[in-house]
């Protein structure tokens, strides 16, 4: 045989097998993504300046990456926001919108899911609470059909191949509701000026920031075993809460309360230690993310990479309220860093309609009723009815309490921002105008809460019809660590 034939032979060998090798190394060095997801938060966390709350491991997280003062979810509320950032795209969009929605939209060949380009793109995704001791599947909570076990490849990334990169959706349910009791008080720590100050605000506050230190404890299990199992050089993980936070004026409406959340991304060497970066950003954002640290061709979505430090950022974030439970509704929000407009829908319903989710579980609702009809507490929010267009200054009234969009000084600002909710509406597709009652038994779905509302009240020894002062009573009871009678 020819020396050149040797030669050739040896090198088309060498080639192949350098070939593999890069290959093997491209897949050994692929970076795991891991989301971490708090369920019902906003920043009330010590990295973002929030006093006495105790998060020590979310502290860390924050010094050890980017933390991101202005995130927003494009709902209040978990399944929709949830169908959002899964797909990429407003709820709104692929029908997603109701809470729990009941007219189960199929996804088109053409809205992939983020779990779908990462399993092509052979990466193990699973779904769980962050322990090797999962056996089901934790909470997913989408407003689309799929089947877990497609949509998911396992519960945990222990059971992946060897040397396969994994995308682990890590879900913690605190601070949800039912809150844990605190066993301490909270001296320092603000509560918002919306609130009336009240023994049973202040108790329901506790409780809130105490269900916080558990999501901390438990968010440093996950960091813990990163570290243990050699994973966290090569992980990016990116912390968030779905929603804001699960009180009045928060979750379930459009107010910061309901969209404003904590914003984490830790990637060593890739993403800047100990960074604040204030860029508006959506949870939108989270799938291009992805993708993008996965090399992962991403499809045309309305996200950005947050990787991307050559971006400015979202000039506009937009959001959507819709049905929740029994308490249908549709409102439309867009912010920008300086100013917020909301437009209702439904003016002639009241900020507090019938929620028998909210009735049950928020007891600060039943505190301002009580005190507002008594004449000890007033406030707008307590009105008949509401206004068809709500501007807040936001860098003056950053609790979004005074409404400006009757303000001939702010004209200009509330003609701008409507005009960006009309021109979202029309290039997003925004289901929110077709009306549910066509397809949807409605008053089935409100029977069915309705039922749902008096079993609870029942098992607590509470008439249904209970008064707001009997019902308030309860609550100084229960949150005051008495056993209710």
């Amino acid at each position: 045989m020819k020396f050149q034939t040797l030669l050739s032979i040896a090198s088309a060998f060498v080639i192949a097998l350098l070939s593999s090798i890069s290959c093997s190394s491209f897949a050994d060095e692929r970076p795991n993504v891991v989301w971490i997801i708090s369920d019902d938060l906003c920043p009330e966390l010590g990295c973002y300046g929030y006093p006495d709350v105790a998060t020590p491991n979310i502290d860390c997280l924050a010094s050890e990456g980017t933390r991101y003062t202005h995130a927003f979810s494009t709902a209040p509320v978990c399944s929709a926001s949830r169908t959002a950032f899964q797909t990429g795209r407003y709820q709104t969009t692929v029908g997603g919108h109701h809470h729990d929605t009941r007219d189960i939209p199929v996804l088109p060949d053409d809205v992939p899911t983020v779990t779908g380009l990462m399993q092509k793109a052979g990466y193990f995704v699973c779904n769980g609470n962050g322990k090797k001791t999962d056996v089901k599947f934790a909470k997913s909570h989408l407003n689309f059909a799929y089947t877990p076990k497609e949509f998911f490849d396992g519960v945990d990334w222990s059971a992946r191949s060897e040397g396969q990169p994994f995308f682990a959706q890590v879900q913690i349910k605190e601070p949800h509701r039912e809150f844990v009791q605190s066993t301490r008080e909270y001296p320092h720590a603000p509560i918002p000026p919306y609130y009336p100050d009240h023994s049973v605000t202040r108790a329901d506050w506790a409780n809130y920031l105490a269900s916080i230190e558990v999501l901390d404890w438990k968010v440093g299990g996950v960091l813990d075993r990163l570290e243990e199992e050699g994973l966290a050089d090569n992980t990016l993980v990116i912390f968030f809460g779905d929603h804001g936070r699960p009180h009045v004026r928060g979750k379930q409406w459009l107010y910061d309360g309901g969209l404003h959340v904590p914003l984490i991304v830790r990637w060593p060497g890739k993403v800047a230690a100990g960074a604040v970066d204030d860029r508006l950003a959506s949870l939108l954002d989270l799938m291009p993310t992805t993708l993008a640290a996965a090399n992962v061709p991403s499809p045309d979505l309305p996200g950005l990479n947050l990787l991307d430090r050559t971006s400015t950022g979202h000039e506009q974030l937009f959001a959507a309220r819709d049905r929740c439970g029994d308490a249908p509704d549709r409102i439309r929000s867009v912010r920008t860093k300086r100013f917020k407009y909301i437009r209702n829908f439904h003016p002639d319903r009241p900020y507090m309609q019938l929620s028998s989710y909210k009735k049950l579980s928020y007891p600060v609702e039943t505190v301002m009723k009580v005190l507002h009809a008594s004449g000890q507490w007033s406030s707008p929010f307590m009105a008949e009815t509401r206004p068809e267009e709500e501007l807040y200054d936001l860098q003056d009234d950053p609790f979004e309490m005074h409404n400006l969009a009757t303000d001939p000084e702010y004209a200009s600002q509330l003609g701008e921002l409507r005009a960006s909710v009309d021109r979202w509406i029309e290039e997003t597709g925004d289901k929110g105008a077709i009306d549910e009652s066509k397809t949807v038994d409605m008053d089935s779905l409100m029977a069915e809460k309705r039922r749902w509302y008096e079993k609870t009240m029942e098992k607590r020894g509470l008439a249904p019809d209970i008064s707001d002062v009997e019902y308030l009573r309860w609550w100084e009871r229960k949150l005051g660590g008495e056993t209710p009678e």
